[in-house]
């Protein structure tokens, strides 16, 4: 039984992480409808982050100004991209360059962080408190993931809702050809994306980095676990990618567990196949009408 438990806390925690990445991966596609697969390599680094500022220890006041700092950092960085990113695009994805742009980033990240790092994984150094629950002590970041991917969650559905910036973000995300006639400024607004979605998976990375590898390789493992909770949950559907995303890190600790952890990435490639199978829009995607 105590397994059970195990498995069920640092899956959901892990999870959290895992949804936080698919936030943000949302945010970006919703605005341009392209998938930015530099998103794990931003996680890293946010990670890397947390390890500059853990000498302060987890969830003190030096490492609070370093989250802040961390998602800041992020949001700046990935503003720059998605301007690169977007500007041979003319507000379509339906050339393909981004997937190049994006890929590229993507090495360019984990190359920078060969260079710096070597081959080997940055520990976090400060003291990591823990919790109590079920009898056993855990680490805090399991608790603080799901809280910090649900105040996300919350943010950007009160943005989405009663802002008028997050309003035409939304009309974007219906039809990017009429919300680009009507006179918005699809372009501001497409970098703005992207940086909210640095915000969101640099924090995330930061309050992370005792429990993830910081490691160069370790972005690409990172951004297509975000994806496939991302597919599963309905590609652009928030709700979907908080939902989706504790319930595939509890599968993949369980299948780390009963398995080895070079089974895990197996096992949510299986998952993203079945879903894109048996359901492609996702399970909590829905079709949708466009109007013209």
């Amino acid at each position: 039984m105590d397994e059970i438990f195990f498995i069920a806390i640092r899956g959901f925690g892990l999870g959290a992480a895992f949804a936080a990445i698919a936030l943000s991966l949302n945010v970006i596609y919703r605005a341009t409808h392209i998938l930015n697969f530099a998103q794990g390599g931003m996680f890293v680094l946010g990670g890397l982050l947390g390890v500059q500022f853990s000498e302060g220890g987890y969830g003190t006041v030096h490492w609070i100004i370093g989250l802040l700092v961390s998602g800041a950092a992020m949001g700046v960085l990935m503003a720059i991209q998605g301007a690169v990113t977007l500007w041979p695009l003319r507000h379509s994805a339906e050339q393909q360059s981004w997937l190049i742009t994006t890929l590229s980033v993507s090495i360019i990240i984990s190359a920078l962080l060969l260079l710096t790092l070597g081959p080997w994984s940055s520990e976090f150094a400060g003291r990591v408190p823990s919790f109590g629950l079920f009898g056993m002590l855990t680490p805090m970041p399991y608790l603080v993931l799901p809280i910090l991917a649900a105040i996300c969650f919350i943010g950007l559905a009160i943005f989405y809702r009663q802002s008028l910036t997050g309003l035409a973000l939304s009309a974007m995300s219906q039809d990017l050809e009429a919300a680009a006639a009507a006179g918005l400024r699809v372009r501001r607004l497409q970098v703005l994306s992207f940086a909210i979605g640095g915000i969101v998976v640099g924090t995330a990375g930061y309050a992370a980095a005792p429990i993830i590898s910081i490691a160069p390789e370790a972005g690409i493992r990172y951004v297509i676990s975000g994806f496939v909770v991302a597919v599963v949950g309905g590609i652009g559907n928030m709700t979907g990618a908080l939902i989706s995303g504790p319930v595939i890190g509890v599968i993949a600790v369980l299948a780390t567990y009963q398995l080895g952890g070079q089974f895990q990435g197996l096992v949510t490639t299986i998952i993203l196949t079945l879903i894109l199978l048996l359901r492609p829009g996702g399970l909590f995607g829905a079709h949708s009408a466009r109007r013209v």
